[in-house]
């Protein structure tokens, strides 16, 4: 019976780079809303903060559910969340410690100050210059995953990454548009990062369900923002925010817990390369966003959009013919 149950859910295992895709299109969201949010009257660091604590809470009532239905109803996406990586058992005691700086890594830096900096800049640029230095996240994850992940770049990988690169470009306007002031150059800082938070991240999935991961990096990155705050004399506006600004930050922790945990999924399944590279369309479903809103236009930079739109699906296609699209892939 157990192996009958095991082999049932490998068929219902989502593919991580599909479960990439509907990060990408949270992103994309999120990045439309957060542009109006972060304008609400906080500051960027509470603002933070603020969805953060919101994102934290939701992750931790999610990995509860999942832990309670894991025997109850196999398969379900909460259950799936919380699972167990099959290597958990065999850590040596001596890379535990090892681990543990990972976690803080996770924590600390990629959920606390890459957010502090990334909203610090977004509050102080434009956001398409500050969405194209937030996509060169590809760019850091696949050197970086080359090299400490072992990770091979395909030529498919390759002509993606340019595709995505090139599309950014064109989208922004041509590199003539980026300024390079100090807030494109915090977003910048925050996807280097962040790039080393996937490679932290990925190495870490091996022996560590997602659900642990998202919390961890949210729970200890909320905790850094709370200590920032008070550092910085700031901490009392966190309880001095109206109701308004609250509606931003329930809002957007929401989706920043939707974020998160897809995100740790598909890691969990598919290469840090892969993964990163699909995430890079979320800019679509943002152009999209703001052509409703009738705060952007049909122009000839929106073949920009066409090639990153190429890109993502050459990832898809590509990645359909591995391991990691027909099974969890936690190895690379």
């Amino acid at each position: 019976m157990g192996n009958l149950k095991a082999r049932a859910g490998q068929r219902r295992r989502v593919p991580g780079v599909a479960i990439a895709g509907a990060t990408a299109l949270v992103s994309g969201v999120s990045v439309f809303v957060n542009s109006y949010g972060v304008r609400a009257g906080a500051t960027p660091a509470v603002y933070t903060t603020a969805k953060n604590l919101v994102a934290v809470a939701v992750l931790s009532i999610v990995a509860l559910i999942g832990w309670r239905v894991r025997n109850r109803q196999f398969g379900s996406a909460a259950a799936n969340f919380v699972t167990t990586a099959p290597e958990a058992r065999s850590v040596p005691p001596t890379r535990r410690w090892i681990e543990r700086l990972g976690l803080l890594y996770v924590g600390v830096v990629g959920g606390g100050l890459a957010f502090v900096l990334f909203f610090d800049g977004l509050a102080q640029s434009e956001p398409t210059p500050a969405a194209f230095w937030r996509d060169t996240l590809v760019l850091w994850v696949a050197v970086i995953a080359v090299l400490f992940l072992r990770e091979r770049l395909r030529w498919w990988n390759l002509a993606a990454i340019a595709l995505l690169i090139s599309g950014e470009v064109v989208a922004s306007g041509g590199v003539g548009q980026l300024a390079a002031n100090r807030g494109e150059l915090d977003v910048l800082v925050s996807s280097v990062l962040w790039a080393l938070e996937v490679v932290i991240a990925r190495r870490l999935l091996k022996t560590r369900p997602p659900a642990v991961l998202a919390v961890v990096r949210m729970g200890l990155g909320a905790l850094t923002l709370i200590v920032y705050l008070a550092a910085s004399g700031s901490l009392g506006q966190l309880g001095s925010m109206n109701a308004d600004q609250w509606h931003w930050a329930l809002w957007t922790g929401l989706l920043l817990s939707a974020y998160v945990a897809t995100w740790m999924s598909a890691l969990a399944r598919a290469r840090a390369v892969d993964v990163t590279s699909v995430l890079v369309s979320s800019a679509l479903i943002t152009w999209l966003l703001q052509l409703a809103a009738g705060t952007t236009v049909v122009s000839g930079n929106t073949i920009g959009l066409v090639l990153i739109g190429a890109g993502a699906t050459l990832v898809l296609v590509g990645a359909r013919g591995r391991s990691a699209w027909t099974k969890p892939a936690l190895g690379v």
